[in-house]
């Protein structure tokens, strides 16, 4: 076991490198314990209370439908107007406590998310198919956002600022952000710790109360996030977890009036949708974020190498399964060529199999509904185009028990071809050659997306074009660790323009947690 003198070493979405043999014998020795928890009941928990729900969802994982995480309480429509009730109940004791000790104890649910990183890693791992790295790090990621955001909100004194005065020195004047009330949040299972750690928390410092649904294929590190914040001690109705289908569990989130506000991430219909129809008889805050189509755009003049690692990373890791995906490549003509023999060659090179195992770069895709939709993508590039790399389903070496598939590079397709539109949430990319830097940028921004997009030019002026001019909340320059992903709280803002994002304040960012509040101004004479 590492020391207490000895620095833990960071993982994040970043990390080029993985040769720390200490980090892997301890992953190795939190993957043993993550296995010997598996095949256990999970219950919901309401207003301090364990429920059962409508019988069990058994979830197995993507690496082997043999391999059973667990058994998940079905929530009912019952169960969340429970939650809500109890969430309504604990709210106005939850905003009356100091916001000091709130962070408080939001802090030490960060400790011990980090304490037990490795566990929660391998049951991540397990869970959705990532690799070590890729677990650890969004571990990692959901503790440092409840640091992240707590010294957010100390460094605003709570949102609480003195105003001016007009001269008359018995008047005294305040803004202050006081909360909404109950948030519902809805995660997904391609982030499935940090993507419900990054709203619930906010939404608890701020002084709100919630009530979490994880996504049904993802509900351990649902269950690990909450199990986090009940040991720290948040009261009881503070943080609620029903877990169950959209259709029962998120339609009574999305139309129960005692919900204030709600978080949804994931597509693009759904969030829309939701964003339509929250709001009844007033404006609610919505936040959305749904997904993107994220571009790459690669100079004549860029470093082509820096170029293809950074693509290869970003459209490849975690099979293509992040909304920040570089799904689309626009390159100079005169350098397309090239770039398309490093990708080829990089592409090849990745290992694949099952992530628990340290030597694969790529696990699987999440389930049957993602081979299907890479391989749907597959044919079309075949009729119209032409598959550069890959395209295959794998089934050896008893990946036919899982779901994998092989990274694909596509080409000489029309620059409107769906492949250019779609979000697929698979490792698939697709690259169209361009007569100009601008043309490529241009491309770029036609699309209804507009989350991260990355550059690749070793001219300084090319580089401000595309800052000035491209059409995305995300931006990278000369990125070999990620074109376009591989935000970190406190370091990268993670929000979305036009069809990615409701609101126009990022995740990740200091702006993030005052869209759980909404301001009153207190004029007091005395």
């Amino acid at each position: 076991m590492a020391t207490e003198s000895k620095p833990r070493l960071k993982i994040t979405y970043a990390t080029l490198r993985a040769d720390n043999e200490e980090l892997h014998a301890l992953y190795e020795a939190g993957l043993t314990e993550a296995k010997r928890q598996l095949d256990g009941h999970h219950r919901n928990f309401i207003g301090g209370s364990e429920r059962v729900g409508d019988g069990e969802s058994t979830v197995t994982s993507p690496i082997d439908r043999n391999l059973v995480l667990g058994h998940f309480a079905i929530g009912t429509r019952q169960d969340v107007r429970d939650a809500i009730d109890a969430a309504r109940k604990a709210q106005p004791g939850w905003a009356a406590t100091p916001w000091r000790h709130r962070l408080e104890l939001i802090r030490k649910a960060a400790e011990l998310i980090s304490e037990r990183q490795m566990v929660y890693g391998g049951h991540m791992a397990i869970e959705v198919g990532k690799t070590r790295l890729e677990a650890l790090g969004e571990v990692e990621e959901a503790a440092d956002l409840l640091r992240y955001y707590s010294q957010t909100f100390e460094d605003n004194n709570g949102f609480d600022h003195p105003m001016d005065n007009l001269g008359d020195a018995t008047v005294h004047t305040r803004s202050i952000l006081r909360p909404h009330g109950v948030f519902a949040v809805i995660s997904p299972f391609n982030f499935p710790m940090a993507l419900a750690a990054g709203p619930t928390a906010a939404a608890l410092i701020a002084g709100n109360t919630a009530i979490l649904k994880p996504s049904s294929a993802a509900p351990m590190s649902a269950v690990n996030l909450v199990q986090a914040y009940r040991d720290a001690g948040i009261p009881n109705g503070v943080i609620n977890l029903v877990m169950g289908p959209g259709e029962t569990v998120g339609a009574e989130l999305r139309e129960n009036p005692g919900v204030d506000g709600i978080v949804f991430t994931g597509s693009y219909a759904v969030g829309m949708d939701l964003f339509r129809t929250f709001s009844k008889d007033f404006p609610k805050p919505t936040i959305v974020e749904m997904g993107g189509k994220n571009p790459a755009v690669v100079s004549r003049q860029a470093d082509l190498e820096e170029a293809a690692e950074g693509i290869v990373r970003s459209a490849f890791g975690f099979g293509g399964q992040k909304c920040s995906a570089n799904s689309r490549v626009y390159v100079e003509k005169q350098v397309h060529d090239e770039l398309v023999r490093l990708l080829v060659e990089k592409t090849e090179a990745i290992t694949i199999g099952d992530p628990l195992l340290r030597e694969n770069w790529l696990g699987p895709v999440v389930d049957q509904k993602a081979v299907d939709r890479h391989q749907a993508a597959v044919a079309d590039a075949r009729r119209d185009g032409r598959v550069f790399v890959g395209g295959e389903r794998l089934t050896d070496r008893g990946m036919d028990r899982g779901f994998y598939v092989e990274p694909t590079v596509v080409g000489e397709l029309p620059a409107d071809h769906r492949l250019f539109r779609d979000e697929l949430f698979a490792p698939f990319t697709a690259v169209h050659a361009v007569d100009s830097l601008d043309e490529g940028i241009r491309l770029a921004n036609e699309s209804v997306y507009g989350l991260t997009a990355g550059v690749y030019s070793e001219d300084p002026g090319e580089v401000q074009r595309f800052l000035d001019t491209i059409e995305a909340g995300v931006l990278y320059v000369n990125r070999r660790a990620g074109a376009t992903t591989g935000a970190w709280p406190g370091v990268q803002a993670f929000g979305g323009w036009k069809g990615s994002g409701s609101t126009g304040k990022a995740g990740l960012s200091r702006y993030y947690v005052a869209q759980f509040l909404r301001e009153q101004s207190h004029t007091v004479v005395d």
